[in-house]
């Protein structure tokens, strides 16, 4: 089984090199390790790699960069592993991706569990995250335990390369994407289950650079979710709730709002975008005019 690692990145070179020399210490290495990026300028090549690296350059925006990355790997792989370049796999990720797609013929997609999330909070650091997986190694059940999902969660998900056809993420979720996994992954369910497998773990560090404005990202937390159910890629059941909660996350904190979160930002985002779907204009690409 011949497996490619993607990593899309933006404004964070020493990151991403930290990355790939990390990867070098998986049990089972990568056939290739792709790196999708708007240009050199936001890549730093290692002088030595034990696996095979090369870029693909392209157009800025998360999924297409995506779409640049996927489009070089169909046909020569069997599995595609897509990793946001501030995730921190476990050393033996990849070796349990490689044998759950291989024991089970009718998965699609596969993401581990995220034992960390830097995402919620201020971000963290390589030494948290590998203090986590450290503990995180301690507690390893005997046997995995798999979840089924509506779709994968974008930081850390590998695809079967054989059921993608010409499904590709969405390029109407400009920039940051904002539920560009979910709707990418979930269509993949008419072809196959979507799975957590909760013994592939990984730290996803969180780190607020390269990040949308608060406004841009508030727009995305309405927009992309109404867009995507009118789609039909997503169901309402779960992105309704989604949307709801981080409205009213936005709302409750932006009297006292977290120092690492532009929470009346994305507050003013949300209610530009419900008064634009009250009018009946669905546009996740507006926030290029914000």
């Amino acid at each position: 089984m011949k497996l490619a690692v993607i990593i899309p990145t933006l404004g964070r070179k020493e990151q991403l090199a930290r990355l790939l020399a990390y990867l070098g210490g998986q049990t089972r290495l990568p056939d290739e390790v792709i790196l999708s990026a708007p240009g050199s300028a936001h890549v730093e090549l290692p002088e030595s790699c034990p696996f095979a690296l090369s870029l693909v350059f392209g157009p800025v925006g998360l999924c297409a960069q995506r779409n640049t990355a996927l489009a070089s790997c169909l046909g020569r792989f069997d599995v595609m592993t897509f990793f946001d370049d501030d995730f921190v796999p476990s050393a033996d990720y990849l070796e349990q991706v490689e044998k759950a797609f291989a024991e089970n013929g009718g998965w699609a997609v596969v993401m581990g569990h995220v034992v960390r999330d830097g995402a919620g909070n201020a971000g963290l650091t390589w030494q948290d995250a590998e203090a986590a997986l450290r503990e995180a190694a301690g507690k390893r059940p005997d046997e995995p335990s798999v979840v089924d999902h509506v779709g994968a969660y974008g930081c850390n998900m590998s695809v079967r390369c054989s059921l993608v056809g010409d499904l590709r993420f969405d390029e109407r979720l400009v920039l940051y994407g904002w539920q560009e996994d979910i709707d990418f992954t979930s269509q993949l369910r008419a072809r196959g289950r979507v799975v957590c497998v909760t013994s592939i773990r990984g730290v996803h560090l969180g780190i607020k650079t390269g990040r949308v404005s608060g406004e841009r990202f508030g727009y995305s937390q309405v927009a992309n979710p109404i867009y995507l159910i009118r789609k039909g890629s997503v169901p309402a059941s779960f992105a309704l709730p989604l949307m709801f909660r981080n409205i009213a996350a936005n709302l409750a904190k932006s009297l006292r709002p977290e120092p690492y979160v532009d929470r009346r930002g994305r507050l003013r985002g949300n209610m530009l975008a419900i008064r634009h779907v009250a009018m009946g204009r669905i546009e996740p690409e507006y926030i290029l005019k914000i």
